[in-house]
């Protein structure tokens, strides 16, 4: 019965310190944490990895049928935990930025892996940019700390496993035939996000509604340069069952964006605008709301105060990713029950997926009860 007692005692302890991580306040030192008593120290290593896609992927702006990651994990105290940076090639990283990056990190002079904000602040001041590299590093941490606890993030951060939302699952820019295909095959679905900002905009929507007449959300990737026939595009867009628009214009017409949301019959959302904290206040009065990805912004850390950032200015958020596996996708998934869209379909559109994860079932973004972001590698 004591033996029984101090284990719950340790537990609820440790318990006691997650809820601080949510928050930002400082955690117990070293000495009062069960696992750090016994002096281990992490280890970071990674590998580079080619993610296959189903379809030819275009947007407004390119095409591509594979994207690059790095997979990095964590050990410590006999526990492995798993992180992953995505690197479109239009982001600007690779696998010999993201290799440079991460062969400069040396995470076992970090004795409390529970101090994440010293450590991920020690991350970032290695070299500027590189979200993506950051990203991998963060995730894993976040793993690791759920896994010490042996709780899900989502317990951690206090978010109602239950109130997920429906993800999106996207249709990049293809002949009408293709479309079609894609469309047949997002059945189980409940709302399509659609690639536009070419001169395939009306095709793109009249031929998925030739098959469905579930809701559309779009993406224009900054591909509408005018305002007015920005306007007319999102009118016309509503008239077919759209409920909103992501990144309508190029990110640098701030002032025409402004002019755009305050007229539009849509919401809008930032999405090329948006990378990290300082960009959601920028957001404020110029998109009715930001879309969060952690490739970009840096990992769970930040997104977690992106999120709340713009949540307190009253914003709607949409938390969306890259073409990823269920490593990345799972982490980024404990947000989704806080959020008002999510766009997590990201390992659905590729078939060598490395980790099992969280699910999309019936359209629904579906976590686990694994401890940390909830995944297993398979690859």
């Amino acid at each position: 019965m004591k033996s029984d007692r101090r284990d719950f005692l340790k537990t609820s302890s440790l318990l006691a310190s997650a809820s601080m991580i949510g928050t930002g306040i400082s955690l117990p030192s070293t000495d009062t944490l069960v696992r750090a008593t016994k002096h281990a120290r992490m280890k970071l290593s990674f590998r580079p990895y080619t993610l296959e896609l189903k379809h030819v992927f275009t947007i407004a702006t390119s095409s591509r049928t594979t994207t690059p990651v790095m997979l990095t994990e964590i050990e410590y105290d006999g526990i492995t935990a798993f992180g992953e940076a995505s690197m479109p090639p239009y982001l600007g990283e690779s696998h010999e930025t993201a290799s440079a990056f991460l062969s400069k990190i040396d995470l076992s002079k970090h004795e409390n892996p529970f101090e994440l904000e010293t450590i991920l602040k020690d991350v970032d001041a290695i070299a500027p940019g590189n979200p993506a590299a950051k990203a991998a590093v963060d995730i894993a941490l976040h793993d690791l700390v759920g896994r010490l606890l042996n709780q899900p993030w989502y317990n951690v951060w206090g978010f109602d496993k239950q109130a997920t939302p429906y993800t999106s699952f996207t249709i990049g820019i293809d002949t009408e035939e293709v479309v079609r295909q894609k469309t047949r095959e997002a059945e189980e679905f409940k709302i399509l996000k659609v690639k536009l900002g070419r001169d395939t905009d009306k095709m793109m929507i009249e031929t998925i509604r030739s098959v469905t007449d579930k809701p559309i959300c779009v993406d224009v990737n900054q591909g509408w340069k005018d305002r007015s026939f920005a306007l007319d595009a999102i009118h016309w867009l509503k008239e077919k069952g759209v409920v909103f628009v992501e990144q309508p214009m190029p990110k640098e017409s701030i002032d025409d964006m402004a002019w755009l949301t305050e007229r539009s019959p849509l919401p809008t959302f930032g999405d090329e605008s948006i990378q990290g904290l300082a960009d959601v206040k920028k957001a404020y009065g110029v998109y009715s709301g930001v879309n969060i990805k952690l490739m970009k912004c840096g990992g769970m850390r930040e997104a977690h105060k992106m999120l709340m950032l713009a949540r307190s200015l009253g914003m709607k958020v949409m938390l969306g990713c890259m073409t990823e596996t269920s490593c990345a996708i799972s982490a980024a998934s404990h947000l989704s029950p806080m959020v008002d869209f999510a766009d997590l379909d990201g390992a659905l559109l590729i078939s060598n997926d490395a980790f099992d994860g969280t699910k999309i079932i019936d359209g629904r973004v579906t976590l686990t009860d694994r401890p940390g972001i909830g995944v297993k590698k398979i690859r």
